[in-house]
């Protein structure tokens, strides 16, 4: 990214720019269909049905029904009223931590908003994030998935209990502003189980990881197992590299319950779509996700042996967080040390994230173009970064101590 003055930023945050920002190809292909024809989604154009189909052939078979819209929050918006009008229920089930859109529906169903604003509504019924490192249980349990999914069982069982019927469970396949979070492989399953027990169905949003952004799979739902399948995924403004575009992908049963209400899609957009799989392709950047993601991890193993503040390196492809802590012991969020460290990488002209419930957590999940020498480069200025914070700690701590030994009156 560049600025106002032309100053030259290495971007490791933008996931909405998803194969690099002005993509030329994604650039002339919208630039093209504007000239053509830009219309009114109800009428039938090419490009919708070109885009529905490319989006299947990368999706389990089942999930061939696709609505168009303008963004993620739009498109979790709908999923949630697909959700209970095939259900006829109208309680969700969401992780905690969770952000899943701006629109009035959806702050309701995020825990990391509506809790400085309204609070919590009485028909959303909120689980433990299943975090490995944070959570109740950690890296140590013998089977995480299977205890992280019995705390969705205990939290359904409970809402039932108070005659309340669950609709949907919402999560992020990789929850991002919870931190980073990697679920433990088979719990998506355990938990898909359970809740269409209760007659609710499972919602994945992929806005921030779908993709190729995991590398090893088109989308981050596939890591937790190739029979496992959603009843509903949710795409944001990525699929259109920035542009107003997203989708929502469900199955012929859950679609046939909405049969009333129809979404179209723009040419336009439908023509980016195309060209942003296009470019996917064409450039190979799934495979590329997943080389320079490893090389990163890789790279940030090595400053954590280094550097102590460095708690946990965990992300699959290129969605990596590093957790800061203050204590080894105790995993306490080094929110403030965190919070420096972005400000100083700006200054190096590199634009970093933190989230997490202690904000202390470093996001990377930058444009898919992100290369080897951009890791190698947000790396080195991390540990020079990190190597003078902790040189400029130690001179403080000498000072101190000579202070308070000359106070005593002492010698040294």
């Amino acid at each position: 990214m560049y600025d106002e003055e032309g100053t030259e930023y290495i971007d490791c945050i933008n996931n909405v720019a998803h194969v690099g920002h002005c993509h030329p190809l994604v650039v002339q292909a919208a630039h093209e269909q504007n000239q053509v024809l830009n219309t009114n989604s109800r009428y039938l154009h090419d490009n919708i049905v070109d885009y529905a189909q490319r989006l299947s052939e990368t999706l389990p078979e089942k999930l061939c029904v696709f609505y168009f819209l303008n963004s993620g929050s739009e498109a979790n918006d709908l999923a949630l009223r697909l959700a209970r009008q095939y259900t006829g229920h109208w309680d969700v089930v969401v992780l905690d931590h969770a952000y899943h859109g701006h629109l009035s529906s959806l702050i309701d169903i995020s825990p990391y908003k509506f809790r400085d604003l309204d609070g919590q509504k009485e028909w959303v019924h909120v689980a433990p994030l299943p975090d490995t490192y944070r959570g109740p249980y950690r890296e140590d349990h013998p089977n995480p998935a299977v205890a992280y999914a019995s705390e969705v069982k205990r939290v359904v069982s409970s809402a039932q209990e108070k005659g309340r019927k669950i609709a949907a469970f919402f999560a992020e396949s990789l929850p991002s502003v919870g931190g980073q979070i990697v679920p433990p492989a088979g719990y998506f399953p355990e938990v898909a189980e359970h809740v269409r027990r209760a007659g609710g169905v499972f919602v994945a949003d992929e806005i921030q990881v779908g993709f190729g952004r995991v590398g090893r799979h088109f989308w981050a739902f596939q890591l937790q197992g190739e029979d496992f399948v959603p009843d509903i995924v949710t795409m944001g403004k990525s699929i259109g590299n920035g542009h107003p575009v997203a989708c929502v992908a469900t199955t012929q049963a859950v679609a046939r319950a909405f049969e009333a209400t129809g979404f179209g899609g723009s040419p336009v957009s439908c023509a980016v779509g195309l060209a942003v799989l296009d470019v996917l392709e064409k450039e190979q950047l799934q495979a590329h996700a997943a080389s320079v993601g490893s090389f990163l991890m890789e790279l940030l193993g090595q400053q954590k042996a280094k550097h102590p503040i460095l708690g946990d390196i965990r992300g699959v492809g290129l969605f990596i967080g590093v957790d800061l802590i203050k204590d080894e012991a105790t995993r306490m969020p080094a929110t403030e040390e965190a919070d420096y460290v972005v400000s100083r990488l700006k200054e190096n002209h590199i634009l970093l994230s933190t989230d997490g419930p202690g904000k202390n957590v470093l996001k990377f999940k930058p444009p898919m173009c992100f290369t080897l020498d951009n890791a190698r480069l947000v790396v080195a200025k991390l540990d020079a970064i990190l190597t003078g914070k902790l040189e400029a700690k130690r001179q403080l701590l000498t000072v101190s101590r000579t202070q308070h030994a000359q106070g005593l009156g002492c010698d040294s």
